[in-house]
């Protein structure tokens, strides 16, 4: 028989898995974001009668597909419909009182959704975590500033992702979870929107964890680089840079406009073009809007802000290779592009390459490339935070994940987003093949998972929080292991730079 519980909504009928979880998908957190409320902060879902049939994925957030070869090896999905602000659960027991997880997912803030079959919660439920997953706005209609003067409330895919962390405080009780145990974890852009959270005066209180995979605090937009894009955007789609304007684009149109958007950053990564969007290389990211983030979400945690989260924070050790080898670049790429790469990232000009060349006397300009923007974009963000919350006394706990994909012949290695099927504990999902290859370990996936549901379940993920003293990090590697201040010498070549 299929479970149905009751909300102060309304009745939702989930699905209950052969495993003895019980699923309740689409469920909604938030009205849709149509009409007057396209450009608007979410509003209260409204309530329905009878029983609501939650046994399958509803819409997803309108977003444009992955450029080739990404569309091949990050899974995506794209369920059309205008109420798409809805949320996933899983559950083991729905009389429980249980800790809850809640993933953001990544996609650059442009891609992505909670209903990705590889992020079925199935494992987490089986393990006495109740599992939320969530769709949010993205690309303009999440993440449109019109600049310094801009009084409209700007990062709406964030409070987006707050409406949905209220809603789970005031309902995840009826689901078997406890309020008061929630963990918010995401990757990439959603690891990036935890950053973002942890700064953001109206998250306040709704999580008590976070762990943040491959993104973390520094992923930022001022108001004036948010105008340059904007600016683009509205020029591109051939109407007034005012929100009336771009409201009125179709959405179809919207969606082309923000591709090409995001190509010309990258063929022209100029910061006089796009502030710090060239080098983000991303135009929709979380605003610095003094209102909804008043402050860069590293400031903000270097003055204390959230200091009683505990936080789990890392990276894949070769993060950037997934942009370089399935696309070829790595083969392109020459020494001068490395120099210029390392300058424009602020490493001294010659010595910040040499640095990197003595550590790798191997590596291929290609390869060189990838560990300096690995660092720049993932792992130095990730150390920065857990060096900030240390300082606070507040607990940090680092992670490397650093088992390489068989696939590419090995070139891509431990590469963006090779973690999250270990997470998920879902290394038999199709939709990762592709990423993975075929040799799938999962004595490692036994190993991540587990880490990742004690943290959530205790606060302790099993070894030691980070400390400036020793540094300590744990490696998820072909077998599990503490390695202390790892790369030290590229590490201290960044302070004061990054």
């Amino acid at each position: 028989m299929r479970p149905v519980l009751v909300g102060s909504y309304g009745s939702v009928r989930g699905t209950l898995e052969p495993t003895g979880v019980a699923c309740f998908r689409n469920i909604p957190y938030a009205a849709p974001p149509t009409g007057p409320l396209r450009f608007a902060p979410p509003r209260p879902p409204g309530p329905w009668d009878g029983i609501r049939d939650a046994g399958a994925y509803g819409p997803t957030a309108p977003k444009a597909p992955y450029a080739e070869p990404m569309d091949r090896l990050i899974p995506e999905v794209d369920i059309p419909g205008e109420d798409f602000l809805n949320l996933n659960i899983w559950t083991p027991d729905p009389a429980g009182r249980l800790p809850v997880m809640v993933w953001i997912h990544g996609g650059a803030f442009s891609n992505g959704s909670g209903s990705v079959p590889g992020y079925d919660g199935t494992a987490f439920a089986r393990d006495g975590v109740v599992l939320v997953t969530l769709n949010y706005r993205l690309g303009a209609q999440g993440f449109l500033h019109l600049g310094p003067h801009d009084t409209a409330p700007a990062n709406l895919g964030l409070l987006d992702q707050i409406a949905a962390l209220e809603w789970v405080r005031d309902h995840i009780a009826s689901f078997g979870g406890d309020p008061q145990q929630v963990t918010v974890f995401g990757q990439s852009a959603g690891a990036m929107s935890i950053g973002a959270l942890l700064a953001m005066p109206a998250a306040k209180g709704l999580f008590r964890r976070a762990v943040l995979q491959s993104g973390a605090a520094h992923h930022t937009l001022s108001p004036g680089s948010a105008a340059l894009v904007a600016n683009r955007l509205a020029s591109i789609l051939g109407v007034p840079p005012t929100r009336p304007g771009l409201a009125d684009a179709p959405v179809a149109r919207l969606l082309a406009a923000q591709q090409q958007l995001r190509a010309e950053i990258s063929a022209l990564p100029d910061p006089g073009l796009w502030g710090e969007a060239a080098l983000n290389l991303m135009p929709f990211e979380p605003v610095v809007d003094r209102d909804t983030l008043p402050l860069a979400p590293t400031e903000a945690i270097a003055q204390g802000a959230a200091a009683g989260v505990d936080v789990l924070v890392g990276c894949t050790r070769d993060e950037f290779r997934l942009f370089t080898v399935p696309t070829g670049l790595d083969r392109l790429v020459t020494d001068d592009h490395v120099e210029r790469a390392a300058t424009a990232y602020g490493l001294p000009p010659g010595r910040g390459v040499t640095a990197y060349r003595e550590a790798f006397p191997e590596a291929t300009p290609g390869e060189l490339l990838a560990e300096i923007a690995t660092d720049w974009f993932y792992r130095l963000p990730a150390v920065r935070l857990a060096e900030a919350r240390a300082r606070h006394g507040a607990r940090a706990f680092v992670y490397e994940f650093a088992w390489p994909s068989p696939a590419f012949d090995g070139a891509l290695g431990a590469c963006h987003t090779t973690d999250v099927p270990f997470v998920f504990d879902n290394l038999a999902d199709p939709g990762f093949a592709p990423l993975l290859g075929e040799a799938r370990p999962q004595h490692l996936a036994d190993s991540v998972h587990a880490a990742w549901v004690s943290f959530a379940a205790t606060g302790d993920p099993g070894w030691p929080a980070y400390r400036e003293t020793d540094r300590t990090v744990r490696h998820f590697g072909t077998s599990p292991e503490l390695v202390h201040d790892p790369r030290r010498s590229l590490r201290t070549l960044w302070e004061g730079v990054r």
